[in-house]
């Protein structure tokens, strides 16, 4: 008996063991293919001089990763990433946990404001590129219209460098923000009701309900927000190219555009795989030292 039971458990290991095999090994195929292999590919590719065309890649060893240390270009787009990171995680998430804390208080009778709020979100990064873009143009935008109507000058935002960078980070926070606070409610449907319902009977306002019981409560999502909003910030591209491409000059240059015009602009693949690879060492560099500080404070 004891025999017939350590074979059938033995079986249904077995089988258990099989079926995961064929669930991941599909999962597995897909990383390798289209993550693990153009990442490698793209470091092979950094050491090698080519158009991307040609037939025959001239092979420079380290040259192009000699050039990236020393281009004050990327250095540049570097810290503009960096601005947009810190701009983004100050501006999104605060608001985002704001209105999802006022959908969540108001309940049901709020529902509709979930959808209108959350239509930016489903607008592609380009439309809303094109849209911003229109709307902040020099000549027929609506900034320069109001300053027009009462006697001002037109107001170029995208064309001064000074004001080009601030300008694109809050497009991308308005397209961003409705993200956060779905997240956040979702982090938030994770209290029970009992609590809140405990807290009220207490004699506790929603404030301290709030700062005292719920915003510990999300700590968690609010972690995982901030590294996705660090890693999305870092790797920005398609609504900075539609709206300036980087201008004017390299104001609001990204490392995404610069390495986008290098490899295919300037058909210089080999030195923009240097800096796609750059790209990656950076952010995961930057991603893990989050998630260890984030850790630590937990502790």
């Amino acid at each position: 008996m004891q025999l017939q039971t350590n074979s059938l458990a033995k079986r249904r290991a077995a089988s258990t063991r099989n079926a995961a095999i064929i669930f991941l090994v599909p999962a597995f195929l897909f990383l390798i293919i289209y993550i693990a292999y153009p990442i490698v590919y793209s470091f092979n590719l950094s050491c090698y001089d080519w158009n991307g065309f040609a037939s025959n890649k001239v092979f420079v060893g380290l040259n192009n990763w000699k050039e990236l240390m020393t281009d004050v270009v990327f250095r540049k787009a570097f810290l503009n990433n960096i601005i947009i990171m810190v701009l983004s995680i100050i501006v999104q998430l605060p608001i985002g946990i704001a209105l999802a804390t006022f959908l969540d208080f108001g309940g049901k009778k709020l529902n509709i404001f979930k959808v209108i709020w959350f239509i930016p979100m489903l607008m592609s990064s380009v439309a809303i590129g094109y849209l911003f873009k229109y709307a902040l143009d020099a000549n027929s935008g609506i900034i320069s219209g109001i300053s027009k109507l009462f006697g001002g000058n037109s107001i170029d935002l995208l064309g001064n460098p000074k004001t080009a960078l601030l300008t694109i980070t809050v497009a991308i926070c308005w397209q961003f923000i409705p993200f956060y606070m779905v997240y956040f409610l979702a982090g938030y449907s994770n209290i029970p009701a009992d609590l809140y319902e405990a807290a009220i009977i207490d004699g506790a306002k929603k404030s301290q309900y709030f700062w005292k019981i719920a915003l510990p409560l999300i700590k968690p999502a609010i972690k995982s927000a901030i590294v996705l909003s660090m890693v999305g910030s870092l790797k920005y591209f398609d609504l900075i190219y539609v709206m300036t491409g980087g201008g004017p000059g390299n104001a609001s240059e990204l490392m995404a555009t610069y390495m986008y015009k290098n490899a295919f602009l300037s058909q210089r693949m080999g030195y923009g795989s240097a800096i796609a690879s750059g790209m990656f060492i950076i952010i995961t560099i930057i991603s893990l030292i989050t998630i260890k500080a984030l850790n630590r404070k937990e502790e």
